[in-house]
């Protein structure tokens, strides 16, 4: 009997460590490697031009690296539920092979997949190889919940077997007894489309910073691992303005869409610690890029409301303000403090920023400055960040609005301080925002603040040629403190927890030359507390309930911290 297998690529787009694939092609006569593109999705949907030009890259390096072993990619126009019935009996597939999805609309798409699978007499194999680990085993460790805190999810992993080595990459040797049937007009058929195919505009679109492909993301994972300071100390590097242009040892686009293996990165950094340690067992901090997306992961598997506030088990329900005309400044980089602008304007240009730059415009958008929910940042993220991923993204900025995974809510980053500290002359400014160029180093951070005569001879005066601040800073941050304060004392009356033990007892001196403002407020009244919970009530905001142990202590957003570019 002839064995005729398909493989869905959907994330996963590489052939190193690909155990579904490479089950596929076991004991199969034919192989056909497909990416289903739904053309509508492309017009309506929040995705940016810089992640669908990076996604088109993915494919044709996918492609071109299946070329190499006699086989080819078939991109197929439609959505799946109507794609897979119509292949399945014009191919005569016998078997389906994919990567397990642990997203919660993408189980539910496998699911209908599946089941057309099985009535069409379609055999389906799926392995997990998106993540490090089999997320239901440790939500099965936890007693069937999601771990609520980054600690949590460090103790559950460290009773889990090893991460499974990464599967032998797909070669023609691998290939040899597995054919791929492609006709003479495969590019017409089954090509990877172009933008302009697509609908999107072109003209005067930049050359893309960070290249897509499984071949570009293994020449990276080499030079990130090539570090030679960063490798003899496994230290976080320190930050600089250099710290802020996007890098060619950069990873987190290529680890979202799948082009590098999670996996084979682990094992990669695991190697060279033990080799440069002499053979001493790397501290978890070591993976904290990985495991943090792993742990976003997990508390998101089984909950289809983790990207929204409201109905979400784990999200804070906090009345943030609606402002429209507010968020439109933000995302596009007219606000009036350069620091936030430069960053808006670097990822709206290159489709990435640093972590450290992405808290500073979370925390201005949400709790810091504009009281603007997390959800409306989100959304912009999800349309401009090439590294933006349903669970991660949404996870972030709960953890950086101080709606979910007990974050510090009275650390507030400086939009001038913060980033004055990190970069006194303004290089970074005047790389993205050049109006501001010929201003002095002084001045760069806090335009409003130059004389006139400065602002003149630099050719930009404020309120004309650049925006005035659209915040005072001082007065809006104390303000939207409290506002958290008063939410986080109210969940404690409901809950009984002491969720603010953790608030100093004075301001620390000299917080605002860190770049971070830390504010203590008095405490309110039990009246004016009652009142509060009444209003938040009245408004459909209810508290959620927490275990103890899943307080975050102090010295868990350290770990965090570790996440590397």
């Amino acid at each position: 009997m002839v064995v005729n297998t398909i493989h869905w690529f959907r994330k996963g787009l590489r052939l190193h460590d690909n155990p579904s694939l490479k089950e596929s092609i076991r004991g199969a006569d034919t192989l056909r490697c497909v990416y289903i593109l739904d053309p509508w999705f492309a017009g309506s949907s929040n995705v940016g031009i810089s992640r669908w030009r990076f996604l088109l890259q993915c494919l044709d390096d996918l492609d071109a690296s299946l070329r190499k072993i006699n086989s080819r990619l078939f991109v197929i126009r439609g959505q799946p539920t109507d794609v897979f019935p119509r292949l399945f009996k014009e191919w005569q597939i016998s078997r389906l092979s994919y990567e397990y999805d642990s997203e919660p609309f993408g189980k539910e798409r496998d699911a209908a997949i599946q089941k057309l699978a099985s009535e069409a007499g379609v055999d389906v194999t799926v392995k997990v190889s998106h993540t490090l680990y089999n997320l239901d085993k440790i939500i099965e460790l936890n007693g069937g919940q999601s771990p609520l805190t980054y600690k949590r999810f460090q103790t559950l992993i460290s009773h889990m077997d090893a991460v499974e080595t990464p599967a032998e990459t797909i070669t023609a040797e691998v290939m040899r007894k597995c054919a791929t049937p492609i006709s003479d007009d495969h590019d017409d058929k089954f090509g990877v489309p172009s933008l302009e195919e697509l609908g999107f505009e072109i003209e005067g679109l930049a050359t893309a910073v960070w290249p897509g492909g499984e071949t570009e993301a293994l020449t990276r994972l080499e030079r990130h691992l090539e570090r030679k300071a960063w490798v003899a100390n496994f230290e976080r590097p320190r930050m600089n303005s250099n710290s802020l242009l996007a890098s060619p040892t950069g990873l987190s686009p290529y680890l979202r869409f799948g082009c590098l293996s999670c996996r084979l990165f682990y094992f990669k950094l695991t190697d060279l610690y033990r080799k440069v340690k002499r053979n001493s067992s790397p501290p978890l901090s070591l993976y904290g890029q990985l495991l943090w997306r792993e742990f976003f992961y997990t508390t998101a598997t089984n909950n289809p409301r983790f990207d929204k506030m409201e109905g979400n088990p784990v999200c804070v329900q906090i009345p943030w303000d609606r402002n429209p005309e507010a968020l439109a400044k933000w995302a596009e980089g007219r606000t009036g403090f350069p620091w936030i602008d430069a960053i808006m304007t670097q990822l709206r240009q290159e489709g990435w920023i640093h972590h450290l730059a992405r808290h500073a415009v979370a925390c201005f958008l949400t709790r810091g400055d504009l009281w603007i929910s997390w959800e409306e940042g989100m959304k912009v993220f999800e349309e401009l960040l090439l590294d933006a991923d349903w669970s991660v993204n949404a996870g972030s900025w709960m953890w950086l609005s101080c709606s979910s995974f007990f974050q510090q809510f009275f650390h507030c980053y400086c939009p001038v301080g913060f980033g004055r500290r990190t970069d006194p002359n303004g290089d970074y400014i005047r790389r993205y925002l050049p109006l501001l160029k010929g201003l002095p180093a002084k001045y760069i951070y806090d335009p409003w603040n130059a004389p006139e005569s400065v602002q003149k001879a630099a050719k930009c005066v404020i309120g004309v040629h650049y925006p005035k601040p659209m915040v005072h800073h001082a007065e809006a941050s104390r303000l939207n403190i409290e506002r958290m304060k008063q939410i986080y004392q109210q969940l404690s009356c409901y809950r009984g927890l002491g969720l603010l033990a953790t608030v100093p007892a004075n301001p620390s001196n000299g917080g605002n030359t860190a770049g971070v403002m830390t504010v203590t407020m008095p405490r309110p009244s039990p009246e004016e507390i009652q009142n509060e919970a009444a209003s938040q009530a009245g408004r459909g905001h209810f508290p959620v309930k927490r275990r103890s142990e899943d307080l975050m202590p102090d010295g868990t957003n350290k770990a965090r911290r570790q996440t590397s570019e």
